[in-house]
């Protein structure tokens, strides 16, 4: 579910652009590269984070190194689309530690499903749980992936609105 556009200035794009390279980056030196003292960059994350602009900070792992060797996208079509059975099958694909992402979507297929599996013998057991045993998925469709090429979770900050004020509403810098 989306959330409206937050008001961010250039100082917030700013931070979120370093954040999203490196989330350990200390606020003295994104406070040093962006123009603002370290209690107002703290102050700014804060309120993104409040705000949900910011809504994790994680580790992102290389899963072949921890045994996930295998990344499968999988798009999933249903029988009936009732609000009631699609959440269902939102909460079954969130609660699944396979599935690394999942999105609703338009078009032929209902969901697009990021899979990560250690092999195809436990991706096989996977479908018997998430696919076969629910009476309303029509058919899904697998595709494995070969290569890694680019991943990751940055946005693009470029056209970002940035038609708030410069003024920091959290205090002086």
């Amino acid at each position: 579910m989306s959330r409206p556009t937050a008001s961010l200035d250039r100082f917030d794009l700013a931070i979120l652009d370093i954040l999203q390279r490196d989330n350990l980056t200390p606020q003295r030196v994104i406070g040093e590269s962006v123009g603002l003292s370290t209690p107002a960059v703290q102050r700014r994350i804060k309120r993104m984070q409040r705000d949900g602009v910011i809504q994790h900070n994680a580790a992102i792992l290389n899963p072949e190194s921890v045994g996930q060797a295998i990344t499968l996208f999988v798009e999933v079509e249903f029988i009936s689309e009732t609000g009631d059975l699609i959440d269902a099958a939102k909460r079954q694909f969130t609660a699944s530690p396979h599935v690394q992402q999942c999105y609703y979507v338009t078009g032929e297929a209902d969901f697009i499903l990021v899979i990560v599996v250690p092999d195809m013998a436990a991706y096989e057991r996977l479908t018997r749980e998430l696919f076969f045993r629910n009476n309303n998925v029509r058919r899904f469709r697998t595709f494995v992936t070969m290569d890694r090429v680019k991943t990751g979770m940055t946005v693009n900050l470029a056209a970002a609105p940035s038609a708030a004020p410069l003024t920091d509403p959290d205090g002086p810098a």
